[in-house]
């Protein structure tokens, strides 16, 4: 396993160990004692499994603000976009992502640390994600900012317009998530 550090401090790109043989193969997607190696060592206690059935579905930008939450996700079947954006006050990085396409073929997972918003966009017809959190979910308690936010400007590959909820459609941008004081709980 290896876990490559990206321009976004304590965001990482993991790439496990795969062997390969005519049955199949067989990788670790997670470790404790290598992710302790490279400075990550939160403990997680909730798994997520999400399942779209068509291209270009869109999710996220989420976040949770009473217990932020650090998250591993990775892509079990078909491929998607993973992104991760900075929302930590007084971070040198605040508002800037980092994405990856991360697939069921090449096995690439993204960690990102507390105080960071995540989401995805679907790059194939089927596709599932599964994500380890380090934090109880909260629904009362979940935030979410715009996906195309211009101040963020996340690059989507996107072709066409995106399937998304109504929600995340009509989320606040970074600067309104920013002036809101729950948004204290997410500083550096």
């Amino acid at each position: 396993m290896t876990i490559e550090s990206t321009a976004i401090e304590g965001v990482y790109v993991v790439n496990p160990d795969v062997h390969e043989d005519t049955r199949g193969f067989f990788m670790e997607t997670f470790r404790e004692d290598e992710f302790a190696k490279a400075g990550i060592t939160e403990h997680f206690v909730q798994d997520n499994h999400s399942r779209s059935t068509q291209r270009n579905v869109l999710r996220g930008l989420h976040f949770q603000w009473d217990r932020p939450m650090a998250k591993l996700m990775r892509v079990t079947r078909g491929s998607a976009f993973l992104v991760a954006v900075d929302l930590r006050k007084g971070s040198p990085t605040l508002g800037s992502w980092f994405g990856i396409e991360a697939s069921e073929d090449n096995k690439k997972e993204l960690y990102a640390p507390a105080s960071f918003a995540r989401g995805f966009q679907t790059l194939s017809d089927e596709c599932e994600v599964q994500y380890k959190c380090s934090a109880l979910y909260n629904p009362d308690t979940q935030g979410e900012i715009l996906w195309n936010d211009p101040e963020i400007a996340i690059t989507w590959p996107l072709e066409g317009e995106p399937l998304m909820s109504e929600r995340s459609a009509h989320a606040p941008s970074l600067s309104d998530w920013l002036s809101r004081p729950e948004s204290n709980s997410f500083t550096l």
